[in-house]
This record gives C-alpha cells, structure tokens and sequence, in this order.
C-alpha cells in the first residue's frame, strides 16, 4: 500500500510530462506534413548534372600520356 503513495503521483507527473511534449512539438508544426518527407527521398536525382560536351552529344577529349 506505501508503494501507491509513490508510484501513484509518479505515474500521474509522467503522464503530464508526456502531454506537454507532445502539445509542444504540435504547436510547433512536427506532425503538420508527415507524407513529403517519405516521397522526397524517392523523387531524390542523386546523379551528377550533365556537362555541356556530354549534352552536345561530343565525346570529350583524350589527353595524351606525359611525355618523358
């Protein structure tokens, strides 16, 4: 029975301390857009821009080795 008198007000601060974050992180927009974020990652191009000799359909240039 002592332990209620303990576990009982822990339980109920918790409880409160769980309602005020999450009231908080909602008025601060955290769950205001929860789909863009999945489908950015998947419209996401990773590959480098073209250049303008790879655009032109030009085949760049061979160097020649180092001359000795």
């Amino acid at each position: 029975m002592e332990a209620l008198y303990l576990l009982i007000p822990l339980s109920l601060a918790i409880v409160v301390l769980a309602a005020w974050i999450f009231l908080r992180m909602s008025d601060s927009g955290q769950f205001d857009d929860m789909d863009a974020p999945a489908h950015s990652i998947l419209l996401d191009d990773d590959r480098p821009p073209p250049s303008d000799i790879t655009r032109k359909g030009v085949a760049p240039a061979q160097q020649d080795p180092p001359s000795e």
